[in-house]
């Protein structure tokens, strides 16, 4: 018995002497200097709704697992508004940390020097080896990587079922390596085409609108009839707006609308949807929401066919990435934000909320949906197939006058050749005037 109190009383000294010396857990907090918190600000473009709100729960996920650091997420609306205030912002010395850039307009920011080069971040950690070298290409500038990419585009031929079977014309593969040719899809717009109804055969590259839309779906067609808009060192337009290649293309584009007159200028209210129109160039974002028109089902009413070729098969590729500023106080913090938005688990997120087309292949087998018709045709053209537009510090004026030139020959019957002369001497007079940092 006394063996047995001895114990008891050597494990209770043991406890109270543990308990006395040790300090309490609950005190451990207040001799620590809790961890500086880090503010970056974030410009990006507005979206539609689930854009917007894949944004603001990849920035919850990112906080959630960086509580060291946080994102002031600032937005404006897509296209010359956003633009307008970046470079305003940009101008004024007010930096943002992040920025969202439109991809072709990567070498304005760069050039200027409102980039921070992300080159070895990218090399080291982006595993660019999940990335297509089309879309890789558009995030380069002078041999180096300034963004990084979080979603990607397409374009498609979308084309009206009900109009198909009315003419008697036979549906169109939907294999993404076998698109129809032009001429094919002139044979076909003919065929649909009914003035009398009120039918037009096509809407070859999105009428004629303002902003960044005319030279993202015209300049294909330059490049599918084996033309180029400048120089690979892009130094000059001459002789590549204006080559016989690109006279053809624009040739053929101006005869859908003034020899044919399988296009027009003036569309009725949403003639898609209504039968009025046979077939139509549509970007990848179209499929949700022509999904979302009461009476017009995919496989039923409409269905989605690979972009036509000419020469060559190629389409347009580019989408807004994400790129840090060459004036932030935290490139590494920053660098955490873009690596998480645009690394796999973050483009896998964006992508399931947003809807858009990954810029990653990883992300893309991922998704079944985009393994299979129709968004397969968007994901594998972007692949395989894509080229991104010139990258050079003067593309607003390029993208400016590739629509206007359109306008011209589409729209005014022009002569193509003196239009094509005319966009030369703008894109030139451009180039000359880039300033170097």
């Amino acid at each position: 018995m006394k063996k047995w109190i001895a114990v008891i009383l050597l494990f209770g000294l043991a406890g109270f002497a543990f308990f006395y010396f040790s300090p309490l857990s609950s005190d451990r907090p207040d001799n620590e200097k809790p961890a500086k918190q880090i503010e970056l600000t974030f410009l990006r473009n507005l979206g539609n709704q689930a854009f917007n709100q894949a944004y603001e729960e990849l920035i919850a996920a990112f906080e959630a697992s960086h509580p060291t650091i946080k994102i002031n997420m600032q937005s404006m609306h897509w296209g010359n508004e956003y633009e307008l205030r970046l470079r305003t912002e940009l101008a004024a010395g007010n930096h943002p940390d992040i920025m969202a850039i439109d991809s072709p307009n990567l070498a304005l920011y760069a050039n200027s020097g409102s980039l921070l080069s992300i080159d070895p971040y990218m090399k080291e950690e982006g595993n660019i080896e999940d990335i297509p070298e089309g879309v890789l290409k558009g995030l380069i500038y002078k041999d180096e990587i300034y963004l990084a990419p979080i979603v990607e585009s397409s374009i498609a031929l979308f084309y009206n079922m009900n109009l198909f079977r009315e003419a008697g014309i036979p549906f169109p593969s939907g294999d993404p390596n076998h698109p129809m040719t032009w001429d094919e899809v002139l044979e076909i717009a003919k065929k649909i085409n009914n003035p009398t109804k009120g039918i037009i055969g096509i809407d070859p590259a999105q009428g004629f609108n303002v902003g960044e839309g005319p030279a993202y779906f015209k300049m294909p067609i330059l490049w599918q009839f084996g033309a180029d808009v400048i120089s690979p060192d892009g130094s000059t337009a001459e002789g590549y707006i204006n080559s016989k290649e690109a006279l053809e293309a624009l040739r053929f584009y101006q005869d859908l609308y003034r020899k044919h007159g399988v296009a027009t200028v003036e569309m009725p209210p949403a003639p898609f949807e209504t039968d009025k129109l046979g077939m139509t160039i549509l970007g990848s974002w179209a499929m949700s929401e022509l999904q979302q028109t009461p009476g017009f089902v995919l496989g039923e009413d409409f269905g989605v066919a690979p972009l036509p070729k000419g020469k060559n098969q190629v389409v347009p590729n580019g989408g807004w990435a994400l790129g840090i500023s060459s004036k932030t106080k935290h490139p590494k913090e920053a660098w955490e934000f873009v690596k998480f938005a645009t690394g796999y688990e973050g483009s896998k997120m964006f992508v399931k909320i947003s809807g858009d087309l990954p810029a990653r292949y990883s992300v893309a087998k991922d998704f079944p949906e985009l393994n299979k018709y129709p968004k397969n045709i968007f994901v594998q053209q972007d692949q395989n197939y894509s080229k991104n537009r010139p990258a050079t510090p003067a593309y607003p004026i390029i993208s400016e006058a590739i629509k206007e030139l359109f306008e011209e020959v589409g729209k005014e019957g022009k002569d193509v050749g003196i239009a094509a002369n005319q966009a030369a001497e703008k894109i030139n007079n451009g180039l000359k005037d880039i300033k170097k940092p």
